[in-house]
């Protein structure tokens, strides 16, 4: 972060933790249309999430509605739309016509990038709430996504139509997580089931829990009974400025799926699941009655997620450590099936040896989520 950045952000962190907000901002950041180039959008996520706010990254070549869905979804302050193409006009005042339908018309939408001026009078007439060209500085961004932020209502109204019950289940979430307990009248019910998936950063949870809710969803859609199911995916926040850069739903293919899959990402200092348990509630009270629970990326001692779910999901990768390590690692402790993810990597054959040892009569599972591979399998373990 550059001097003048850093100062501005610390400015404004000591204004009681992002500026004396009723909560702390959270923004959807996303790409529409065909650009491929996510280089500056990155660099405005971190900047974002350096000044205390919450950051959705929802990734490229996202649709209107599926960024309507995940704005929903997530309960978000605002949508920050970033195009680096010609279909600004057409594609802006169809994701506000998307906020409208899906029951949130109060979600205003920011839109930068390569955007002429004279297009600008257009798209606010066409719904779009504030336009960003080139040259703006990264804190006009951050102040504005400050400025988009309202208290929270216990109830979504849903614009002039009646209430949709996919936002009022965000917005229950939001209410449960930020410590204000459940909704009075909010319907309560256990999932079915409830699935955690563990494991060190970067051992591919989120695209394992992706192609499992696709996989779940396929096989709803092939026996002529489609289902849904959920996700909740925790990431670290800061502990310096409470800020988080939550990028899990990114690897959801949600222009496919569409809202077959309710996904919620939420930040959370340490293993702080103290909520979880009421928000498995909330899904289940929505109807749903599979729930994919996406940790932190875990440590050895990690293990409170267990106390939380029917069955845990513990994935490993190739060149972990060594049989000790194994031996010694508090999280193995708590798995009913292992995933040995990234099968393809050199290693995996001494993985999976290393694990038999201690896993007894528990489940390996050899997968390669990038491709798919294992996980109609791995889904049968977790069902079982």
């Amino acid at each position: 972060m550059s001097k003048a950045l850093h100062a501005a952000t610390t400015e404004f962190e000591k204004k009681d933790r992002c500026a004396g907000l009723p909560h702390r901002p959270r923004v959807l950041l996303g790409k529409m249309g065909l650009d491929g180039h996510d280089r500056g959008v990155k660099v405005i996520a971190r900047a974002l999430r350096d000044s205390g706010v919450h950051v959705i990254y929802s990734g490229l070549w996202q649709t209107p509605r599926s960024l309507a869905i995940s704005a929903r979804d997530e309960d978000c302050d605002v949508v920050c739309a970033s195009m680096m193409s010609n279909s600004h006009l057409v594609l802006g005042p169809r994701l506000v016509a998307a906020l409208r339908d899906l029951g949130r018309p109060d979600i205003p939408l920011y839109m930068g990038g390569i955007l002429p001026q004279e297009d600008i009078q257009t798209l606010l007439a066409g719904g779009v709430s504030r336009c960003f060209t080139t040259g703006v500085g990264l804190m006009d961004i951050v102040e504005a996504v400050a400025g988009a932020v309202r208290a929270r209502a216990a109830e979504v109204a849903g614009g002039n139509g009646p209430a949709v019950p996919a936002a009022q289940l965000a917005r229950d979430i939001s209410l449960v997580h930020a410590g204000r307990g459940v909704r009075p009248g909010a319907s309560r019910r256990r999932p079915a089931r409830v699935i955690g998936i563990t494991g060190s950063p970067g051992a591919g949870k989120s695209t394992l829990v992706a192609q499992l809710a696709a996989e779940f969803t396929r096989r709803g859609t092939e026996s002529g009974r489609p289902s849904r199911c959920a996700v909740v995916a925790f990431d670290p926040m800061s502990p310096i400025t409470g800020g988080a850069l939550l990028g899990d739903r990114l690897r959801v293919d949600f222009n496919t799926l569409d809202e077959a899959v309710y996904y919620r990402s939420l930040a959370i200092r340490g293993e702080d699941y103290a909520g979880l348990d009421d928000i498995a509630g909330l899904v289940g009270g929505a109807g749903i009655d599979l729930l994919f629970v996406e940790t932190v990326g875990a440590g050895q001692n990690e293990t409170r997620i267990r106390g939380h779910v029917d069955r845990t999901a513990v994935v490993l990768t190739p060149g972990m450590g060594d049989a000790v390590q194994m031996d010694k690692a508090g999280i193995l402790e708590i798995a009913d099936v292992f995933v040995c993810n990234k099968a393809d990597h050199p290693g995996e054959h001494e993985l999976v040896r290393d694990l038999r040892d201690i896993a007894g009569k528990r489940t390996i599972i050899e997968t390669i989520a990038t491709r798919a591979h294992g996980i109609p399998e791995l889904l049968d373990a977790l069902l079982a």
